[in-house]
């Protein structure tokens, strides 16, 4: 399986309002339930309005579109890591998921999965 490493630092917040939200940006998450507002985006992008951050994140994403009836293929990326003592934000689409670890563990976590079988490259 592939997985494409992104070049970008990313910050995990939370917002006061939805308003803020950077939708003229090229790469971010957004949730809102009836609890928060939560964002994952580039560092350079947090709006304003952020009541809440933690940056220093860095992802890759499982390449190409997951069918809905493949199952464990984020839970065993997750064992590989934690079994490394790598903690991880994961974020699915639509398409894929997204792990993100933190920047200073990123090439740690790189490098375990390449040991165990998976192929990495660079968006």
């Amino acid at each position: 399986m592939e997985l494409k490493a992104l070049p970008y630092r990313f910050t995990v917040c939370k917002l006061l309002s939805a308003d803020t939200m950077p939708a003229d940006k090229d790469f971010y998450f957004a949730a809102k339930t009836d609890e928060e507002i939560s964002l994952v985006c580039k560092c350079e992008d947090v709006p304003g309005n952020t009541t809440v951050r933690d940056d220093g994140w860095k992802g890759f994403r499982i390449e190409g579109v997951l069918d809905f009836s493949l199952i464990g293929i984020l839970s065993k990326i997750s064992s590989i890591l934690a079994e490394n003592k790598i903690g991880i934000f994961a974020v699915s689409t639509y398409n894929t998921d997204y792990i993100f670890v933190k920047e200073e563990n990123f090439d740690k976590a790189l490098n375990a999965l390449k040991t165990s079988g998976y192929s990495i490259s660079s968006l």
